[in-house]
């Protein structure tokens, strides 16, 4: 009796569904791939295939049927499909209206728009922007395109001028998650140290994915740590890779800085800098006969360096160098000369005055010489060389960077239900970026091999490879996706144009400094369904586990690149003589190591592991076709902290069909990163004393190190975070107008920094273990402080028809946000750290306004896009709003209110024009020619007291912008089949 019920039930339920809803979605007769088409009121609906049809299953009824598509009007039918009919729906669309974006990114229902999700999703159609923006970097284009994203080209900042850091909503740049086709991306290798944005954290080189293989981007403005796990305090940044087939796109972006700014550099002038070449080709292959596709991308890409430094006012050389050009001119090194030779070359230097002439015929020793010839003598040694004063300039601007990319996005259909998939990509690049000039007058110059002293080179390799993949289909009724991703960035320097100055005249000049790997796998079980329950209009269940194995290599140098050698040629060691160390002629110490990098230590060495759990659940339920309702939960466990678990509870009401309130509420966590607990190395950092740029050698110790258990730094562990969301969305059809509101404010307890820079203060062993770094400072990563976070995104979008084929879409974001230290909760330190006075170390006026104040906290976009025909252009003006340097050399209340006005450390805001003009020749050739930063705006001049006499015209740690000037590109694109 089961049998023939069931039966009788499952005959019932194929008549019930016998009805199809068909048809193909055609513009001026040429089909359209990708169309949505969805039932009004329900989460049904499918997509166009290659040929620009769809199908849709259907119980007999009336609907409402709409076709939408990114770029063009959407569409919606009335159609009443009876018992047993198949009813074949066209639609013809056309372009230039706005629609709503599907996403998948912060739900996991199907069909669900940006407008009806309960967060903010941005969507970025990449293929559109890259036709006429200027930008040719991920960074660069999210940066100029979504407001609440940050992201700067860095200078003089290490491995930092190689990898941009970026960051959502002014958190950190390890507080934003990565997806790829929605699995987890990979961070970098690279702690950023040095003094930048992001300054102790760790990003995603989203710049190691080629442009010409992303359809589109979607920004959720949301946490979202219940949902997908560690990192997602901030946000999610899901990157959608193309899947065309039968196409093949080629594209060639050429451009430079043409500006009223460029400096001088190794004795030339330039007209123009920073010359960029990107050449990307795209390709797809059809698979099977079900929609199967392989599509690759290939890009090549150069960007040249630029220079923004005007003349060096700082001293050059002393008086020793007048004796060393004279015994050099002679043969000799000065290094090996007798106190009687100095004398006699001293005597024959023409502007010594009789004072110094005879203080230098009385010295009795050596050792005198520091008193005597130490005076600064820059004017005349110039004069008497031949030079300029800009014949000393270091190159401040973007590195040079070159390489190439490769992505590839599989989909293979194995059955109806069941589909392969996969992706991955390899990217490499090489950088060079330039170093604080080495003055000859300086101790860590030698000068026998450099006269005129060197600008050092940080030379990078970086390779950045993925792969992904997994099966998803149905099991039981279930949607099933199980998928394995691994991606792995390493970072490899070499130096140039340097020396270690504690081997002398017979340094070699380049060094293998070592470098840092990273690697992450991550494996999921998803499942999720749709299930239309009584009394309420439908319910989204999903759940899943996932598994995550992380390692961090620290791979060391060679002996040369970071040995500290006596007078005897041996490493210096802790029995080492003070009358063995290695001095200068004047008797200041020599720093050891490769000059600007010094090579990784054995001691920094490190291969760490690390491994997690997670189980989540997620459910989004249609209580009524107005009311949503979401909740999530996750649970997870890591091996070397512990568990966490986290929440989020989101709404939207449709209070109509064309406005809804949405709000989300959820807890979040970031396990500290294995670089933050394990990175350690000894670096040249140049602190300002009294407005002059100082060297001096820093350590960063490791957070486990017996450093930080002297001094008491605690123990890392997670950062936790509420984040608490309310906004509306709006349309207004009649006038093609859509408007998004969010507020926001994200609560961060414990958040990692990267400290003050402590001195060793005496303490014997400390001093030893400084020593053994080659370290005169050191700073450590710590859970300092809680911080608030709160601003308002706003989002309008507006198209207008204006007749005979022509269209202008606006679309004009705005994002105003503020970041600050929770002082109610004060500062995380230890008794230990309370009872030396070291708590204003442990976070210092630096690290707060890096956190508070380094980036604009208003960022206003507006673009326009005038199409007429095959003509299009393009305008768009963006506002950067005010930033603070980032220094302890003003003076801030506890507020960060500015006490002594003598000196001005802000950067008032400033607006960016970007315009551009694009033709289409033919269907297959298109061409564009515009213009970033078109007026040639550069940041406010920095005040005196942050130049470093003269480097720096504009700030170097607090950028609101590029500071690379008037950019102009040319860009042409074609299809060959």
């Amino acid at each position: 009796m089961k049998k023939y019920l069931l039966l009788i039930f499952c005959i019932g339920l194929s008549q019930l569904y016998a009805q199809t809803i068909s048809g193909v979605v055609t513009e001026d007769g040429f089909p359209l791939i990708g169309v949505s088409v969805s039932i009004d009121g329900t989460t049904e609906g499918t997509t166009t295939d290659l040929e620009g049809t769809y199908t849709l299953n259907v119980s007999p009824g009336t609907y409402d049927l709409t076709a939408s598509y990114v770029g063009y009007s959407s569409l919606t039918q009335t159609v009443t499909v009876g018992q047993g009919e198949n009813l074949t729906v066209d639609f013809n669309l056309s372009a230039g209206v706005l629609v709503d974006e599907v996403v998948v990114t912060g739900t996991r229902a199907s069909n669900r728009t940006n407008l009806e999700s309960a967060v903010p999703v941005d969507v970025i159609n990449v293929s559109r922007l890259t036709a006429a923006a200027p930008q040719t970097s991920v960074n660069q284009l999210l940066h100029f395109t979504t407001p609440s994203f940050s992201s700067n080209t860095q200078t003089i900042s290490d491995g930092t001028d190689h990898i941009d850091p970026a960051a959502l909503r002014g958190l950190g740049p390890d507080q934003v998650l990565v997806l790829i086709n929605g699995k987890r991306r990979h961070t970098t290798s690279l702690v950023n140290v040095n003094g930048t944005f992001g300054r102790g954290n760790v990003g995603t080189d989203l710049n190691a994915i080629p442009t010409s293989a992303i359809d589109k981007i979607e920004v959720l403005r949301d946490g979202a740590a219940a949902q997908y796990g560690s990192d997602a305090i901030a946000g999610v940044i899901n990157i959608k890779l193309k899947e065309n087939v039968d196409e093949f796109k080629v594209s060639v972006n050429t451009g430079a800085n043409f500006t009223s700014e460029i400096g001088a550099f190794g004795g030339e002038t330039k007209s123009y800098d920073g010359e960029s070449v990107v050449v990307g080709a795209n390709y797809g292959i059809g698979l099977g006969d079900n929609g199967g596709y392989l599509n690759m991308t290939g890009e090549f890409d150069y960007r040249g360096s630029t220079n923004r430094m005007i003349e060096f006012t700082g001293g050059i050389f002393n008086g020793l160098n007048a004796v060393e050009r004279l015994a050099a001119a002679d043969g000799f090194d000065v290094t090996t000369l007798s106190l009687e030779q100095v004398q006699s070359y001293g005597a024959n230097v023409g502007y010594f005055d009789s004072t110094i002439k005879s203080d230098l015929a009385a010295a009795t020793d050596i050792s005198d010489l520091g008193g005597i010839l130490g005076f600064d003598a820059t004017d005349d040694e110039l004069a008497a060389r031949n030079q300029v004063r800009s014949d000393y300039n270091m190159r401040v601007g973007q590195s040079e960077l070159r390489g190439g990319k490769v992505m590839a996005n599989l989909s293979l259909p194995l059955s109806e239900t069941t589909e392969l998939y996969g992706f991955g990509g390899i990217s490499y690049r090489r950088g060079s970026s330039g170093c604080f000039y080495r003055l000859p007058s300086q101790s860590r110059t030698t000068t026998s091999i450099y006269p005129n002293g060197t600008v050092p080179k940080i030379n990078s390799n970086i390779s950045d490879k993925s792969i992904g993949g997994g099966i998803k289909g149905e099991v039981g009724g279930w949607n099933a996706d199980l998928s394995v991703v691994s991606g792995s960035n390493s970072f490899l320097f070499n130096m140039t144009d340097t020396h270690n100055a504690t081997i002398g005249s017979s340094s070699p000049t380049e060094f293998d400094a070592g470098g840092h790997s990273f690697t992450q796998t991550t494996s999921n079980l998803d499942f999720s369904r749709y299930i239309e329950g009584d009394g309420i209009a439908g319910l989204n269940i999903a759940f899943g586990t996932e598994y995550r194995f992380e390692n961090f290599k620290v791979i060391p140098g060679t002996e040369l690149s970071y040995g500290n050698y006596d007078v005897n040629g041996n490493l210096v060691n802790s029995t080492t003589p003070d009358m063995d160390l290695t001095t200068d002629l004047l008797g200041r110490p020599r720093p050891s190591g490769s000059q600007c990098f010094a090579g990784f230590l054995p001691t920094n060495n490190v291969n760490a592991n690390r491994s997690s759990v997670a189980a989540y659940f997620d459910a989004e339920a249609d209580i009524t076709e107005q009311f949503l309702v979401g909740a999530a939960l996750r649970f997870e466990n890591y091996s070397d902290f512990g568990s966490t678990f986290n929440y989020k509870v989101s709404t939207r009401y449709k209070l109509n069909n064309n406005f809804a309130i949405r709000g989300a509420f959820s807890t979040g966590f970031r396990a500290p990163s294995l670089h933050q607990i394990h990175f350690s190395r000894t670096s040249t950092i140049f602190n300002l004393v009294d407005g002059v740029s100082v060297a001096q050698e820093v350590g960063v110790f490791s957070n486990t190190s017996r450093a930080a258990k002297l001094l008491g730094i605690p123990s890392l562990k997670q950062e936790t975070s509420q984040n608490i969301s309310a906004g509306f969305t709006a349309k207004i059809p009649s006038a093609n107008l859509r408007i998004t509101v969010d507020a926001f404010q994200v609560n961060i307890e414990d958040r990692i920094i990267l400290t003050g820079q402590f001195g060793p203060g005496g303490d014997a062993e400390l001093e030893r273990l400084f020593e053994q770094a080659g370290a005169t400072r050191a700073a450590f990563f710590a859970n300092s402080i809680d911080t608030k976070s709160n601003g308002v995104d706003i989002v309008i979008a507006h198209s207008l028809d204006i007749g005979n084929g022509s269209s202008l879409r606006t679309d004009i974001a705005g994002t105003f946000t503020k970041t600050t230290w929770d002082q109610d909760a004060g500062i995380n330190a230890s008794d230990i750290l309370r009872d030396k006075g070291l708590v204003g170390t442990y976070f210092d006026q630096t690290s707060r306004i890096y956190l508070e104040q380094a980036v604009p906290r208003t960022k206003i976009t507006m673009g326009n896009t005038l199409s007429l025909g095959d003509l299009d252009i393009y305008l768009r003006n963006t506002y950067f709003g005010e930033t603070t340097e980032a220094t302890s050399a003003a003076i801030f209340d506890a507020d960060l209110n500015q006490v002594d006005t003598s000196i001005d450390p802000y950067n008032s805001g400033k607006i960016l024009t970007d315009l551009s003009f694009g033709y289409k020749l033919n269907p297959n050739l298109s061409l564009t020619l515009g213009a970033n930063n078109l007026l040639d705006v550069y940041p406010d001049e920095a005040d005196p007291t942050f130049t470093s006499s003269g480097r720096f015209k504009y700030s170097r740690r607090s950028p609101q912008f590029s500071f690379g000037g008037r950019y102009i590109f040319a860009r042409i694109a074609f299809t060959l089949m």
